[in-house]
Protein backbone atom coordinates (compact mmCIF):
# COMPACT_ATOMS: atom_id res chain seq x y z
CA UNK A 1 0.00 0.00 0.00
CA UNK A 2 1.62 3.22 -1.16
CA UNK A 3 -0.29 6.69 -1.74
CA UNK A 4 1.19 10.07 -1.12
CA UNK A 5 1.65 12.98 1.11
CA UNK A 6 3.28 15.47 2.76
CA UNK A 7 7.21 16.74 3.09
CA UNK A 8 7.51 14.57 0.66
CA UNK A 9 10.53 16.14 -0.75
CA UNK A 10 12.48 14.60 2.66
CA UNK A 11 14.75 12.37 0.72
CA UNK A 12 15.08 8.18 1.20
CA UNK A 13 17.17 8.93 4.42
CA UNK A 14 14.79 10.14 6.81
CA UNK A 15 12.01 7.94 7.23
CA UNK A 16 10.40 5.89 10.65
CA UNK A 17 11.33 2.31 11.99
CA UNK A 18 11.94 1.50 15.47
CA UNK A 19 8.16 2.16 16.72
CA UNK A 20 6.37 -0.60 13.91
CA UNK A 21 9.40 -3.13 14.92
CA UNK A 22 9.84 -5.10 17.76
CA UNK A 23 10.00 -8.08 19.58
CA UNK A 24 7.70 -9.93 22.52
CA UNK A 25 9.13 -9.37 26.09
CA UNK A 26 9.85 -12.49 26.92
CA UNK A 27 9.92 -15.59 25.21
CA UNK A 28 7.82 -17.82 28.04
CA UNK A 29 4.62 -15.54 26.19
CA UNK A 30 5.30 -17.43 22.67
CA UNK A 31 3.11 -20.60 23.22
CA UNK A 32 0.09 -18.45 23.79
CA UNK A 33 0.90 -16.89 20.30
CA UNK A 34 0.86 -19.66 18.49
CA UNK A 35 -2.23 -19.45 16.81
CA UNK A 36 -1.24 -15.97 15.18
CA UNK A 37 0.68 -17.03 12.26
CA UNK A 38 0.83 -12.90 10.48
CA UNK A 39 -0.60 -9.74 12.04
CA UNK A 40 -0.55 -6.58 10.16
CA UNK A 41 0.25 -2.98 10.92
CA UNK A 42 -0.31 0.28 9.12
CA UNK A 43 1.48 3.37 9.64
CA UNK A 44 2.53 6.31 7.66
CA UNK A 45 5.53 7.01 5.44
CA UNK A 46 7.89 9.02 8.27
CA UNK A 47 9.81 11.95 7.13
CA UNK A 48 13.07 10.21 8.16
CA UNK A 49 13.19 7.34 6.24
CA UNK A 50 15.72 5.80 7.83
CA UNK A 51 12.99 4.88 10.84
CA UNK A 52 10.70 2.86 8.42
CA UNK A 53 13.61 0.89 7.34
CA UNK A 54 14.67 0.33 10.42
CA UNK A 55 10.96 -0.66 11.46
CA UNK A 56 11.37 -3.11 8.81
CA UNK A 57 14.19 -4.91 10.48
CA UNK A 58 12.86 -5.00 13.52
CA UNK A 59 9.71 -6.90 12.13
CA UNK A 60 12.33 -9.27 10.54
CA UNK A 61 13.58 -9.74 14.26
CA UNK A 62 10.44 -9.93 15.52
CA UNK A 63 9.58 -13.01 13.05
CA UNK A 64 12.82 -15.10 13.85
CA UNK A 65 12.35 -14.71 17.82
CA UNK A 66 8.59 -14.93 18.14
CA UNK A 67 7.55 -17.43 14.82
CA UNK A 68 5.04 -14.31 13.89
CA UNK A 69 5.55 -12.67 10.87
CA UNK A 70 4.04 -9.10 10.53
CA UNK A 71 2.89 -7.39 6.88
CA UNK A 72 3.73 -3.31 7.39
CA UNK A 73 1.73 -1.03 5.22
CA UNK A 74 2.87 2.85 4.95
CA UNK A 75 0.53 5.57 3.92
CA UNK A 76 1.18 9.41 3.70
CA UNK A 77 -0.45 11.47 6.46
CA UNK A 78 -3.26 12.76 4.63
CA UNK A 79 -4.48 9.37 3.90
CA UNK A 80 -4.32 8.03 7.13
CA UNK A 81 -7.84 9.20 8.04
CA UNK A 82 -9.97 7.72 5.78
CA UNK A 83 -7.78 4.07 5.71
CA UNK A 84 -9.01 4.76 9.66
CA UNK A 85 -12.74 5.02 9.01
CA UNK A 86 -12.92 2.74 6.40
CA UNK A 87 -11.22 -0.07 8.73
CA UNK A 88 -13.62 1.15 11.31
CA UNK A 89 -16.79 0.85 8.71
CA UNK A 90 -15.88 -2.68 7.73
CA UNK A 91 -14.71 -3.89 11.09
CA UNK A 92 -11.87 -5.26 9.01
CA UNK A 93 -8.28 -4.66 8.60
CA UNK A 94 -4.95 -3.96 9.83
CA UNK A 95 -4.39 -5.51 13.92
CA UNK A 96 -2.41 -2.19 14.49
CA UNK A 97 -3.25 1.26 12.81
CA UNK A 98 -1.66 4.89 13.70
CA UNK A 99 -3.39 7.44 14.67
CA UNK A 100 -2.03 11.13 14.26
CA UNK A 101 -2.99 14.18 16.88
CA UNK A 102 -6.47 14.42 18.06
CA UNK A 103 -7.95 11.46 15.47
CA UNK A 104 -7.73 8.44 17.65
CA UNK A 105 -10.38 11.05 20.19
CA UNK A 106 -12.95 9.72 17.03
CA UNK A 107 -12.34 5.98 17.31
CA UNK A 108 -11.79 5.59 21.12
CA UNK A 109 -14.97 3.43 21.59
CA UNK A 110 -13.11 0.87 18.92
CA UNK A 111 -9.67 0.49 20.45
CA UNK A 112 -8.82 -2.25 23.13
CA UNK A 113 -7.46 -0.90 26.23
CA UNK A 114 -3.57 -1.19 26.32
CA UNK A 115 -2.94 0.06 30.26
CA UNK A 116 -1.06 -3.31 30.39
CA UNK A 117 1.21 -2.61 27.66
CA UNK A 118 2.01 1.35 28.68
CA UNK A 119 2.66 -0.62 32.85
CA UNK A 120 4.94 -2.78 31.93
CA UNK A 121 6.95 -0.25 29.70
CA UNK A 122 6.41 2.42 32.94
CA UNK A 123 7.99 -0.35 34.95
CA UNK A 124 11.27 -0.15 32.33
CA UNK A 125 11.44 3.44 31.72
CA UNK A 126 10.00 5.56 35.36
CA UNK A 127 6.64 7.24 35.37
CA UNK A 128 7.78 10.40 34.16
CA UNK A 129 5.70 11.01 31.17
CA UNK A 130 5.54 14.28 29.32
CA UNK A 131 1.86 15.80 31.13
CA UNK A 132 0.64 16.65 27.62
CA UNK A 133 0.82 12.74 26.77
CA UNK A 134 -1.23 11.89 29.52
CA UNK A 135 -3.79 14.82 28.57
CA UNK A 136 -4.14 13.59 25.01
CA UNK A 137 -4.20 9.75 25.41
CA UNK A 138 -4.83 8.24 28.50
CA UNK A 139 -8.61 8.25 27.60
CA UNK A 140 -11.54 7.76 30.21
CA UNK A 141 -8.70 6.85 32.38
CA UNK A 142 -7.31 4.05 30.29
CA UNK A 143 -4.24 3.83 27.63
CA UNK A 144 -6.37 3.38 24.45
CA UNK A 145 -3.10 4.43 22.14
CA UNK A 146 0.72 3.63 22.63
CA UNK A 147 2.43 7.34 22.19
CA UNK A 148 5.28 6.00 19.73
CA UNK A 149 6.88 9.31 19.15
CA UNK A 150 6.18 13.43 19.20
CA UNK A 151 7.95 16.31 17.80
CA UNK A 152 8.44 19.51 18.50
CA UNK A 153 7.81 23.12 16.96
CA UNK A 154 11.50 25.18 17.64
CA UNK A 155 12.46 27.99 15.78
CA UNK A 156 14.45 26.88 12.76
CA UNK A 157 17.34 29.52 11.65
CA UNK A 158 19.74 30.23 9.43
CA UNK A 159 22.90 31.30 11.39
CA UNK A 160 24.60 33.26 8.68
CA UNK A 161 21.37 35.70 7.96
CA UNK A 162 21.13 36.38 11.66
CA UNK A 163 24.51 36.98 11.80
CA UNK A 164 24.21 39.59 8.67
CA UNK A 165 21.77 41.57 10.57
CA UNK A 166 23.26 41.93 13.42
CA UNK A 167 20.96 39.63 15.30
CA UNK A 168 20.19 37.11 18.05
CA UNK A 169 17.66 34.00 17.32
CA UNK A 170 14.39 35.53 18.90
CA UNK A 171 13.56 34.41 22.02
CA UNK A 172 9.66 35.80 22.11
CA UNK A 173 7.54 36.28 19.39
CA UNK A 174 7.97 40.24 19.82
CA UNK A 175 11.76 39.74 19.39
CA UNK A 176 10.32 38.40 15.49
CA UNK A 177 9.02 41.44 14.60
CA UNK A 178 12.38 42.97 15.15
CA UNK A 179 14.24 40.49 13.49
CA UNK A 180 12.06 39.45 10.81
CA UNK A 181 11.57 42.90 9.75
CA UNK A 182 15.54 43.31 8.94
CA UNK A 183 15.71 39.32 7.33
CA UNK A 184 12.62 40.79 5.26
CA UNK A 185 14.21 43.91 4.41
CA UNK A 186 17.65 42.22 3.00
CA UNK A 187 15.67 39.49 1.26
CA UNK A 188 15.33 36.74 3.49
CA UNK A 189 11.81 36.67 5.25
CA UNK A 190 10.85 34.69 7.85
CA UNK A 191 8.01 32.22 7.12
CA UNK A 192 4.69 31.00 9.02
CA UNK A 193 1.78 29.41 6.70
CA UNK A 194 -1.69 31.33 7.11
CA UNK A 195 -3.31 28.38 5.09
CA UNK A 196 -5.01 24.47 5.03
CA UNK A 197 -1.70 22.57 6.44
CA UNK A 198 -1.02 20.84 9.68
CA UNK A 199 2.02 23.72 10.65
CA UNK A 200 -0.42 26.58 10.02
CA UNK A 201 -2.79 24.97 12.89
CA UNK A 202 0.00 24.24 14.75
CA UNK A 203 1.55 27.57 14.60
CA UNK A 204 -1.78 29.32 15.37
CA UNK A 205 -1.64 27.06 18.55
CA UNK A 206 1.85 28.18 19.81
CA UNK A 207 0.77 32.15 19.32
CA UNK A 208 -2.39 31.92 20.46
CA UNK A 209 -1.52 30.72 23.53
CA UNK A 210 1.45 32.08 24.31
CA UNK A 211 -0.76 36.06 24.23
CA UNK A 212 -2.84 34.48 26.58
CA UNK A 213 -5.81 33.43 24.27
CA UNK A 214 -8.08 30.72 24.02
CA UNK A 215 -10.31 28.95 21.64
CA UNK A 216 -12.52 26.86 23.68
CA UNK A 217 -12.97 26.99 27.39
CA UNK A 218 -12.02 23.80 29.77
CA UNK A 219 -15.57 22.42 29.38
CA UNK A 220 -14.92 21.53 25.61
CA UNK A 221 -17.73 23.71 24.46
CA UNK A 222 -17.66 26.80 25.09
CA UNK A 223 -16.65 29.10 22.33
CA UNK A 224 -14.10 31.38 23.76
CA UNK A 225 -12.46 33.19 20.37
CA UNK A 226 -14.38 36.59 21.55
CA UNK A 227 -11.58 38.49 24.18
CA UNK A 228 -9.33 40.73 24.02
CA UNK A 229 -6.38 38.30 23.93
CA UNK A 230 -7.35 37.13 20.96
CA UNK A 231 -7.69 40.42 19.12
CA UNK A 232 -4.04 40.60 19.87
CA UNK A 233 -2.87 37.44 18.32
CA UNK A 234 -4.84 38.44 14.91
CA UNK A 235 -3.27 41.92 15.65
CA UNK A 236 -0.02 40.38 15.79
CA UNK A 237 0.16 37.80 12.85
CA UNK A 238 -1.35 40.85 10.59
CA UNK A 239 1.66 42.48 11.50
CA UNK A 240 4.33 40.03 11.02
CA UNK A 241 3.15 39.34 7.80
CA UNK A 242 2.98 42.81 6.97
CA UNK A 243 6.54 43.42 7.37
CA UNK A 244 8.26 40.28 7.40
CA UNK A 245 6.52 37.29 5.70
CA UNK A 246 5.78 37.45 1.60
CA UNK A 247 2.11 36.50 0.18
CA UNK A 248 3.07 32.86 -0.51
CA UNK A 249 2.76 31.81 3.25
CA UNK A 250 -1.27 31.95 2.33
CA UNK A 251 -1.00 29.20 0.25
CA UNK A 252 1.79 27.39 1.44
CA UNK A 253 1.48 23.51 2.50
CA UNK A 254 3.57 21.76 4.79
CA UNK A 255 6.59 21.16 2.76
CA UNK A 256 6.70 25.15 1.98
CA UNK A 257 8.37 26.27 4.81
CA UNK A 258 11.28 23.22 4.59
CA UNK A 259 12.12 24.15 1.46
CA UNK A 260 11.91 27.82 2.00
CA UNK A 261 14.70 27.93 4.49
CA UNK A 262 17.13 24.61 2.59
CA UNK A 263 16.79 26.83 -0.60
CA UNK A 264 18.47 29.78 1.46
CA UNK A 265 15.02 31.91 0.80
CA UNK A 266 13.78 32.02 4.31
CA UNK A 267 16.22 32.72 7.41
CA UNK A 268 13.47 31.28 9.74
CA UNK A 269 10.68 29.50 10.04
CA UNK A 270 8.32 27.33 13.33
CA UNK A 271 8.58 24.23 12.75
CA UNK A 272 10.13 20.56 13.47
CA UNK A 273 13.65 19.82 12.93
CA UNK A 274 12.97 17.42 9.41
CA UNK A 275 14.99 20.28 6.91
CA UNK A 276 17.89 20.18 9.14
CA UNK A 277 17.50 16.56 9.01
CA UNK A 278 16.87 16.69 5.13
CA UNK A 279 19.71 18.47 4.54
CA UNK A 280 21.46 16.38 6.85
CA UNK A 281 20.61 13.40 5.32
CA UNK A 282 21.72 14.75 1.76
CA UNK A 283 24.69 16.31 2.73
CA UNK A 284 23.70 19.92 1.45
CA UNK A 285 25.62 22.92 3.18
CA UNK A 286 23.09 24.35 4.22
CA UNK A 287 22.68 22.08 7.08
CA UNK A 288 25.77 23.68 8.38
CA UNK A 289 23.97 26.99 8.53
CA UNK A 290 20.41 25.23 10.15
CA UNK A 291 20.23 26.10 13.88
CA UNK A 292 17.18 25.64 16.08
CA UNK A 293 16.03 27.45 19.48
CA UNK A 294 13.32 27.00 21.69
CA UNK A 295 9.87 27.77 20.18
CA UNK A 296 9.00 31.61 20.90
CA UNK A 297 7.23 32.45 24.35
CA UNK A 298 4.77 35.41 24.43
CA UNK A 299 3.05 38.01 27.13
CA UNK A 300 1.50 34.75 29.07
CA UNK A 301 4.64 31.97 28.65
CA UNK A 302 6.28 30.11 26.21
CA UNK A 303 4.02 27.38 24.49
CA UNK A 304 3.25 25.33 21.50
CA UNK A 305 1.03 21.83 20.14
CA UNK A 306 3.25 19.14 19.21
CA UNK A 307 2.78 16.39 16.32
CA UNK A 308 2.18 13.38 18.17
CA UNK A 309 2.05 9.75 16.36
CA UNK A 310 0.01 6.58 18.41
CA UNK A 311 -0.56 3.58 17.42
CA UNK A 312 -3.60 1.76 18.73
CA UNK A 313 -5.23 -2.02 18.25
CA UNK A 314 -8.84 -2.56 16.65
CA UNK A 315 -11.45 -4.20 18.88
CA UNK A 316 -12.07 -6.73 15.75
CA UNK A 317 -8.63 -7.48 15.65
CA UNK A 318 -8.08 -11.44 16.27
CA UNK A 319 -4.91 -11.30 17.56
CA UNK A 320 -5.07 -9.02 20.34
CA UNK A 321 -2.36 -10.92 22.29
CA UNK A 322 0.15 -10.86 19.33
CA UNK A 323 -0.60 -7.23 18.51
CA UNK A 324 0.32 -6.26 22.26
CA UNK A 325 3.06 -8.52 22.28
CA UNK A 326 4.37 -6.41 19.21
CA UNK A 327 4.49 -3.07 20.87
CA UNK A 328 6.31 -4.52 23.70
CA UNK A 329 8.52 -5.97 21.04
CA UNK A 330 8.89 -2.77 20.01
CA UNK A 331 9.08 -0.34 22.67
CA UNK A 332 11.85 -2.65 24.27
CA UNK A 333 14.99 -0.26 25.63
CA UNK A 334 17.46 -2.48 22.49
CA UNK A 335 14.78 -2.24 19.91
CA UNK A 336 13.73 1.76 20.60
CA UNK A 337 17.04 2.48 21.08
CA UNK A 338 17.94 1.65 17.64
CA UNK A 339 15.02 2.78 16.17
CA UNK A 340 15.45 6.52 17.49
CA UNK A 341 18.87 6.25 16.30
CA UNK A 342 17.33 5.76 13.19
CA UNK A 343 14.98 8.33 13.15
CA UNK A 344 18.15 10.69 13.71
CA UNK A 345 16.52 12.81 16.83
CA UNK A 346 12.66 13.15 15.05
CA UNK A 347 11.21 10.79 16.71
CA UNK A 348 10.97 11.77 21.22
CA UNK A 349 9.17 8.94 22.98
CA UNK A 350 6.92 9.52 25.58
CA UNK A 351 8.62 8.75 28.65
CA UNK A 352 11.39 11.54 30.00
CA UNK A 353 13.73 9.29 30.24
CA UNK A 354 14.83 8.41 26.94
CA UNK A 355 15.49 12.35 26.91
CA UNK A 356 19.82 11.26 27.38
CA UNK A 357 19.93 9.25 23.57
CA UNK A 358 22.99 10.34 22.47
CA UNK A 359 21.29 11.39 19.27
CA UNK A 360 19.80 14.39 21.13
CA UNK A 361 23.14 14.85 23.58
CA UNK A 362 25.76 14.61 20.87
CA UNK A 363 24.16 17.30 18.78
CA UNK A 364 24.19 20.73 19.73
CA UNK A 365 21.58 21.85 16.69
CA UNK A 366 19.33 19.24 18.60
CA UNK A 367 20.07 18.72 22.48
CA UNK A 368 17.21 20.89 23.38
CA UNK A 369 14.44 19.16 21.99
CA UNK A 370 13.43 16.38 24.50
CA UNK A 371 13.00 19.42 26.67
CA UNK A 372 10.73 21.24 24.79
CA UNK A 373 7.85 19.04 25.66
CA UNK A 374 7.73 20.70 28.93
CA UNK A 375 6.12 23.46 27.13
CA UNK A 376 3.65 20.83 25.02
CA UNK A 377 -0.28 21.57 25.38
CA UNK A 378 -2.94 19.30 23.41
CA UNK A 379 -4.33 21.41 20.53
CA UNK A 380 -7.95 22.87 21.95
CA UNK A 381 -6.28 23.33 25.48
CA UNK A 382 -7.45 23.80 28.00
CA UNK A 383 -10.15 21.71 27.06
CA UNK A 384 -9.62 17.84 26.60
CA UNK A 385 -9.21 16.90 22.77
CA UNK A 386 -12.61 16.07 21.06
CA UNK A 387 -13.65 15.07 17.98
CA UNK A 388 -15.36 18.50 17.69
CA UNK A 389 -11.69 20.11 18.22
CA UNK A 390 -10.06 17.44 15.42
CA UNK A 391 -12.62 18.78 13.07
CA UNK A 392 -11.94 22.77 13.87
CA UNK A 393 -8.57 22.00 13.45
CA UNK A 394 -8.95 19.86 10.11
CA UNK A 395 -11.39 22.34 8.51
CA UNK A 396 -8.15 24.93 9.30
CA UNK A 397 -10.98 27.35 11.01
CA UNK A 398 -8.09 29.31 12.77
CA UNK A 399 -5.61 30.02 10.31
CA UNK A 400 -8.46 31.30 7.78
CA UNK A 401 -9.79 33.92 10.16
CA UNK A 402 -6.22 35.71 10.58
CA UNK A 403 -5.79 34.91 6.38
CA UNK A 404 -9.35 36.99 6.35
CA UNK A 405 -7.94 39.74 8.32
CA UNK A 406 -4.83 40.10 6.21
CA UNK A 407 -7.21 40.35 3.57
CA UNK A 408 -9.32 43.42 4.74
CA UNK A 409 -11.69 42.05 6.85
CA UNK A 410 -11.66 43.53 10.33
CA UNK A 411 -10.46 41.81 13.42
CA UNK A 412 -14.13 41.30 15.03
CA UNK A 413 -15.95 40.50 11.94
CA UNK A 414 -13.02 37.65 11.00
CA UNK A 415 -13.92 36.77 14.64
CA UNK A 416 -17.51 36.39 14.74
CA UNK A 417 -17.09 34.61 11.14
CA UNK A 418 -14.94 31.68 13.05
CA UNK A 419 -17.41 31.63 16.08
CA UNK A 420 -20.12 31.14 13.63
CA UNK A 421 -18.08 28.43 12.18
CA UNK A 422 -17.15 26.70 14.87
CA UNK A 423 -20.63 26.76 16.75
CA UNK A 424 -21.67 24.95 13.62
CA UNK A 425 -18.99 22.33 14.06
CA UNK A 426 -20.28 21.82 17.49
CA UNK A 427 -23.86 21.87 17.07
CA UNK A 428 -22.78 18.40 14.73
Amino acid sequence: MTKCSRRQFIPGSIASTAALAGLISSKSSLPALAQAREISILGWHHLVTGSDAKLKDLLSKFRKESGISVRSDHVFVPQLASEQEEEQRAQAGHDIIMFVNRQVWRYRDYLVNIDDVVSDLTKQYGPDIYPFIKDGFMINGHWKVLPFSWTGYPGNYLQSKFNQVGQAPPDTWSDLLIVGKKLKEVGHPIGIPISHCEDANATFWAICWSFGATVVEADGKTIALNSPQMAEVIEYYKELYEIAMEPAVLSWDDLSNNRCINSSHCAWIHNPVSSYLAALANKLPIANDINHHSTPAGPAGRFFAPGTWVYGIWKFSKNIQAAKELLRFLFREDNLRDWIRAGAGFNIPMWRYWGRHPVWTTDPKLKMLPSEGLYARMPGWPARPSEALGIIDSSHILPDMVAKTIGGMSVSEAISWATDRMASVFRG
